[in-house]
């Protein structure tokens, strides 16, 4: 059985005066779900006492060296995350990542011991060029490395045109998605939808029968914008 999980993603948002938030978060009435916090790196060891799992947003395929700016996984586990984003799609576009980088990095985050949330998606093009489902296998085949399991992965499809557009894959849209990715990856391995998610359309997407919950973006830096995200969870 996948678990539910609840999953937010601040992306270069929250400075200490947001510890309150995250605080806030961890009080939520959870249930049985797992919720998890990626916050800028800064803040991952002065969250160690929130009631949070805690992730990081990206890290580099190497464990140290001369990569100026970069994160490793094992410093993102020294820091206290036991989860990694990789293959985000901002990731992809202003870094230019590839499935390769993609593979490298969720590779890197297994051998530093962390979960990592790995993020595949089409373009507006590409769906509507009827290529949705082509795209996501081959992201997956690209960027996930053998020896995938329920223990080590995550998988968050967010389409390229949904996420912090306001715009929302259709139920039957998600539907479509996940259905294809759970033939893919076995019955317990966790999948998550993210783009534009909010109270007032969690509780539709969860009731989709292979949306085992939500990578969040800018709905999860407020506590009273998320924890109703995470009850609408707990309640599915």
């Amino acid at each position: 059985m996948p678990k539910k999980i609840a999953a937010g993603n601040w992306k270069m948002n929250g400075t200490r005066a947001a510890v309150s938030e995250a605080m806030a978060i961890g009080q939520a009435d959870a249930g049985d779900c797992v919720v998890i916090l990626c916050p800028p790196a800064t803040l991952l060891t002065v969250l160690s006492d929130a009631r949070l799992a805690l992730g990081g947003q990206y890290c580099h395929a190497e464990t140290s060296g001369a990569h100026t700016g970069d994160i490793s996984a094992p410093m993102l586990a020294d820091a206290g995350a036991t989860y990694c984003i990789t293959g985000h799609s901002e990731r992809r576009a202003d870094h230019g990542e590839t499935d390769a980088d993609v593979r490298a990095q969720t590779q890197a985050a297994w051998n530093a011991g962390l979960i990592a949330i790995l993020c595949i998606g089409e373009t507006l093009e590409q769906r509507e060029a009827g290529e949705t489902l082509a795209v996501l296998e081959g992201q997956l085949n690209g960027s996930l490395p053998d020896g995938a399991t329920a223990d080590n992965t995550i998988i968050a499809y967010e389409p390229v045109w949904a996420i912090g557009t306001g715009k929302v894959a259709s139920a039957a849209q998600v539907a479509e998605v996940h259905d294809a990715l759970r033939a893919q990856v076995g019955p317990r391995m966790s999948l998550l939808y993210g783009g534009s998610v909010k109270a007032g359309n969690a509780a539709e997407l969860f009731a989709l029968t292979n949306v085992d919950g939500a990578l969040v973006g800018g709905a999860s830096l407020k506590a009273a914008d998320f924890v109703p995200i995470i009850e609408a969870l707990a309640a599915s």
